[in-house]
């Protein structure tokens, strides 16, 4: 390994045992057998990472805002309870309460 390269190395928060172990890697070739196996096509590449990035976050279609507020010890441990969905039901039976009360 020449002294840039090193220096390359080095300045990309990698060791020279790290960079090595990286030249030496010998690159995957697909055998042609298991169709699990074969490497991505880039427009493959492309539309993955493409649906990945529009299933993150809220759906934009979405009516709910995000808020901070404080509950009771108590209640909150009983939603919880539960499992998963928690703050759901608890959304529901707010609304649930809506139907019967006036807001102040």
């Amino acid at each position: 390994m020449t002294s840039t390269e090193l220096r390359e190395a080095s300045v990309m928060g990698k060791s020279k045992t790290q960079k090595t172990r990286a030249q030496a890697a010998t690159p995957y070739v697909w055998d042609g057998e298991d169709e699990d196996d074969r490497p991505l096509t880039r427009e493959e590449m492309q539309a993955g990472i493409e649906t990945y990035r529009r299933q993150r976050g809220r759906p934009t279609g979405s009516d709910k805002e995000s808020t901070t507020i404080r509950f009771d010890r108590d209640v909150l441990a009983a939603f919880r309870a539960g499992g998963p969905g928690w703050q759901t039901r608890m959304n529901a039976v707010l609304r649930d309460w809506l139907k019967t009360q006036s807001p102040v």
